[in-house]
């Protein structure tokens, strides 16, 4: 191997080294913070299995903090990890998961299941999954009449403002206790995490993020445009389909369980793209941890500012993620006509 190559590979994996620690540290102060104060000394004790004089700790611990961090991890890493993604394929910075109608039929889902009177997590879930796959096969059959994304791109549109019309024709027959239950799902909490969801959803998730993350040498190729792409022999039509299913089958579940969380998709994989540029092979993964961090951090603002209650995460990374994205447009130098 060229040692410029060997340079940089040591590089990548230093960064990537980097990334995971300090994933791991955020983690770790995630668990520890909340309404519930823990001493350092008990909380290490927590974790290396020794009994503590308040048994509450151990609750708060396992039971409640432990699940709703492990789900924000999987959750913000697949959403920037899917965003990433999806600015490849359409090959354009705007791109995120939302744009395919995944959020919008996930709504829909969700709320037709509270009208039934199904609001356990695992009817309105599974409500909301069927929804964001159906909303995303629709706009794939009408999109690929046309060649490229542009199909796709502007059927995602037509079947988001259609299924969002849907969910305000329904809210409206909604009760009071229905009407709450959805608006703060569709503001984005991640206070339905849980071992029981997390033990289909943990795994699910992280077999088709590393799918996902093998796929960086045809992202690259689709950058040099779709005719090089042909000619390096893809086959783009089925690349296409394979990429839209696991962004449904990833987002979908996640989306079910959490509601909107805006912004996660869109700026993290932008952001890393302007930083460590365009190769896929590091900016997958490195999305991936990025939006695992953002998450976490988001979550703790929202479960701290106004402690003891909390406000919804979607609230947080909106009110941070749009100023942020805003600056990054201003800042960015405009192209003379």
């Amino acid at each position: 191997m060229h040692p410029r190559s060997r340079l940089l590979n040591e590089r990548k994996a230093l960064l990537l080294s980097g990334s995971v620690l300090v994933l791991l540290g955020l983690t770790l102060i995630a668990l520890r913070a909340g309404a519930v104060d823990m001493p350092w000394s008990d909380f290490f004790a927590l974790l290396l299995g020794r009994e503590v004089a308040d048994p509450l700790m151990q609750t708060v611990l396992f039971e409640l903090r432990l699940p709703r961090v492990l789900f924000a991890i999987i959750v913000g890493g697949a959403l920037a990890l899917s965003g990433a993604v999806m600015q490849a394929l359409f090959r354009n910075p705007l791109a995120e998961p939302t744009l395919i109608g995944i959020s919008a039929g996930a709504s829909l889902g969700a709320v037709t299941a509270l009208l039934l009177g199904f609001g356990g997590l695992l009817v309105s879930g599974l409500a909301g999954f069927a929804g964001a796959v159906m909303a995303t096969f629709a706009a794939y059959l009408i999109g690929r009449r046309y060649p490229g994304v542009a199909g796709l791109l502007l059927a995602g549109i037509a079947i988001n403002a259609f299924a969002l019309s849907l969910v305000s024709v329904l809210i409206t027959f909604a009760s009071d206790a229905q009407f709450r239950s959805f608006s703060f799902w569709s503001l984005g909490s991640l206070t339905r995490a849980s071992w029981s969801s997390l033990v289909w959803l943990l795994p699910w998730s992280v077999v088709i993020s590393l799918w996902l993350v093998a796929r960086w040498r045809v992202l690259n190729a689709l950058l040099l445009g779709e005719r090089e792409a042909l000619h390096l022999g893809f086959a783009l039509n089925r690349v296409r389909r394979e990429l839209i299913i696991a962004i449904c089958l990833l987002i979908g579940p996640l989306v079910a369980v959490t509601g909107g969380i805006a912004f996660i998709g869109l700026v993290m994989p932008h952001v890393l793209r302007l930083w460590l540029g365009a190769d896929h092979r590091l900016l997958l993964p490195m999305s991936w941890i990025g939006g695992a961090m953002a998450l976490l951090l988001a979550d703790g603002l929202a479960r701290l500012v106004v402690m003891p209650a909390e406000l919804p995460v979607g609230v947080i990374t909106s009110l941070v993620g749009g100023p942020f994205f805003l600056w990054l447009l201003l800042r960015a130098t405009p192209h003379k006509s």
